[in-house]
């Protein structure tokens, strides 16, 4: 018999109905070692509480989350709250004994983050951090091929995550937009490990990172009938220095809230004297390759459903978010009982300290005008 793994929930909005909703579909994993039920979640809104009230294996609905904790029926506990809170919680959960897939940025700032790594070492529990994209099968692709060795020599990285909703100025204030709750990286925070996960598992890091922010709102309607202060940053363009293979290389990393046109669109581009890949998600099924021949050109493939971790679902369709957010757990699940094999796993605490850290290096370059190393 399959062993299972007994998830409770801190934070049931977006992600955590997303992530209930994974769970509901757990048995579209083919022969996968583990089971997975959700059976308590935390929030502070009775409504979103409510919501969970319809899913049979939730035994615990509660306002406190210590309660949750307490409760010998769970395992593992995923957290989703603003940054401002991550430090507490996920501390309370490591002191309770419990794992946790923890949502990004891991802290609000550098010395959170690692005031959090190191408690998660010194209690033994097993820890990751939260970022889905990289687990879409364009991208999936995208790494195998540099492993390969079929890039050449390194010539230029460029991964990007944006989005548009921001540009309405009459859009009201969310905590997303204060310093005090989303922290002084700002969007960084945000969107930052999306961008960063697929570079850092390949063993990019940046040596030195030149930044350009920009803060382009600086108030929105609270809601209530008046203005509140906007004091985050909407955008962040990060010229970094990577070596790969030896050879010092140019990665630059694009965050954004403020990005015309784009809805929710996470990038990946690598390019290489021998050949290079392109992978956007506004267009899911298509991965673009570049080969260095007599003639120079990219080829266009029309991707299927090919995933780290094989589903029922035919290898005709294309996946969504949905997906590689399943995806995503099933790696958490996997690497948790030893099992991840040579796969794409999630982000780890030392990859979240070290993304900080580029983050930190970027607030300090903005400031100084000037390229900063990281650390």
């Amino acid at each position: 018999m399959k062993p299972t793994l007994r998830v409770g929930i801190i934070g049931g909005g977006l992600m955590g109905r997303e992530a209930a909703s994974a769970f509901a579909r757990w048995f579209v994993l083919n022969d996968f070692p583990v089971t997975v039920e959700l059976v308590a979640v935390c929030d502070l809104q009775p409504a979103l509480l409510d919501w969970f009230r319809q899913i049979p294996t939730v035994r615990l609905v509660t306002q406190d989350h210590r309660q949750l904790l307490a409760s010998p029926d769970v395992d593992v506990v995923y957290v989703a709250v603003p940054h401002h809170l991550h430090e507490a919680i996920y501390l309370d959960v490591l002191t309770a004994g419990k794992d946790l897939l923890a949502e990004k940025p891991f802290g609000i700032d550098l010395a959170s983050a690692r005031r959090i790594r190191d408690a998660a070492a010194k209690s033994g529990r097993f820890v990751r951090c939260s970022s889905e994209f990289p687990f879409l099968p364009g991208v999936q692709r995208i790494v195998e091929w540099v492993r390969s060795g079929a890039m050449g020599k390194p010539l230029e990285v460029r991964s990007c995550f944006w989005h548009a909703s921001d540009l309405d100025p009459s859009k009201p204030v969310n905590w997303k937009r204060q310093v005090r709750t989303c922290g002084a990286i700002g969007v960084m925070g945000d969107l930052g490990m999306h961008v960063v996960h697929v570079p850092f598992r390949l063993g990019w890091y940046p040596t030195r990172v030149y930044a350009q922010l920009q803060k382009v709102y600086h108030q929105r309607p609270d809601g209530k009938g008046g203005t509140a202060a906007c004091d985050t940053w909407d955008n962040a363009m990060l010229h970094t220095e990577v070596v790969i293979e030896g050879m010092e290389t140019p990665m630059r990393l694009e965050m954004k809230r403020l990005a015309p046109g784009a809805t929710n669109t996470w990038s990946l581009e690598i390019l290489g004297t021998d050949g290079g890949m392109r992978y956007s998600t506004a267009e899911p099924k298509t991965l673009w390759k570049f080969d260095r021949a007599k003639d120079q050109w990219w080829s266009r493939t029309d991707l299927g459903f090919q995933t780290p971790f094989p589903t029922i679902t035919g290898g005709i369709f294309e996946p969504g978010f949905p997906d590689c957010f399943l995806q995503m757990w099933a790696a958490f699940a996997a690497e948790r009982a030893g099992l991840l094999g040579s796969r794409f796993g999630c982000v780890t605490p030392e990859e979240a300290v070290r993304s900080h850290e580029v983050f930190e290096a970027a607030l300090a370059s903005h400031e100084r005008r000037a390229a900063v190393v990281p650390g």
